[in-house]
């Protein structure tokens, strides 16, 4: 049976499979969250960032009065670059938003840093275009700013997202506190073996997000994906999701729509013969589809030469 938690560092468990709220349409996130709350969702994903929290609040609100317990649910959201400098602001502003007294998890959206003081709250632009870094940012002076929420009791556990070997090798070398999960693009056609393996080395939970690639895109037409998908009588996206349980992660499913977010709590086994089939996907093709436009690849591949950065501290 595939597992419906795993547990953290920390000693918490979370849900091994999550909502997330990226990238939905600004008035459908408040119902879409009470859905996935109603439907048996226990972990909610969120980001300052998104621009949305006040709407996953009013989702949460309702399906609390519904007799959904607080504590019942694993609640995260994440540090927007922007307020890499201020950790306690940047937490307040989302614990406002999303009506919450403390969340479950907090997590270092990129291991960049943003102007505090540009032209945007959370996209600060510089007159040519280009987004506006901090580049001689310290993500390590942010780490030990997020170690200190915990001892306050509004972040029950910290975190990363997008954060390479390169970079948590870095970061391990002065916590104090262990992150508790990497939430990091995943899925078959980009599958990360060695920051996924690094992690589970030092006890980093993994969490997935954009487990199908791209919605419609190739991963969920390739053919060992269809085929096993055929086999087991349920669509190709509840095969990818159910790649990342196999292998130990959490996944986040997102949509707005009711009959798909409970379709997407809908996990099935796959054995060794079809973990290997999915993991051919990549053979040929590793392909990246987040890509922010920060000038920085994070000891990522870059998207154009293939070349990986050599050190976790932009230049």
């Amino acid at each position: 049976m595939a597992p419906t938690s795993f547990k953290l560092n920390t000693g918490q468990e979370m849900p091994a499979v999550g909502f997330g709220t990226w990238q939905a349409a600004p008035g459908e996130v408040a119902k879409a969250v009470e859905t996935a709350l109603k439907s048996g969702y226990k972990l909610i994903d969120a980001a300052y960032c998104y621009g949305n929290e006040d709407e996953v609040g009013a989702g949460l609100k309702a399906a609390f009065a519904s007799g959904i317990k607080r504590e019942d649910i694993f609640i995260m959201t994440k540090l927007w670059n922007t307020y890499s400098t201020r950790v306690s602001l940047g937490l307040e502003k989302s614990l406002k938003a999303l009506g919450l007294d403390y969340v479950d998890l907090y997590l270092v959206h990129w291991p960049v840093g943003m102007n505090p003081n540009g032209n945007d709250d959370r996209f600060p632009k510089l007159p040519n275009g280009e987004r506006d870094m901090l580049w001689d940012h310290d993500h390590i002076q942010t780490w030990k700013d997020m170690e200190k929420l915990v001892e306050g009791g509004k972040a029950k556990a910290i975190g990363v997202c997008n954060y390479s070997k390169v970079y948590l090798e870095n970061l391990l070398k002065q916590a104090k506190i262990v992150p508790a999960i990497n939430q990091i693009e995943n899925h078959p056609a980009l599958p990360q073996d060695e920051i996924v393996g690094y992690c589970k080395e030092k006890g980093i939970h993994v969490v997935a997000y954009s487990p199908l690639g791209s919605t419609g895109g190739p991963v969920m037409k390739a053919e060992p994906v269809v085929k096993i998908a055929e086999k087991k009588g349920v669509n190709t996206g509840t095969v990818l999701l159910s790649y990342h349980v196999a292998r130990g992660s959490t996944v986040l499913a997102k949509s707005v729509t009711e009959s798909r977010i409970v379709e997407n709590l809908k996990i099935v086994d796959l054995d060794d013969k079809e973990m290997k089939a999915l993991a051919e996907l990549n053979k040929d093709n590793v392909t990246r589809y987040v890509y922010p436009p920060f000038g920085i690849n994070f000891g990522f591949p870059d998207k154009a030469s293939g070349k990986v950065m050599p050190n976790g501290v932009p230049a």
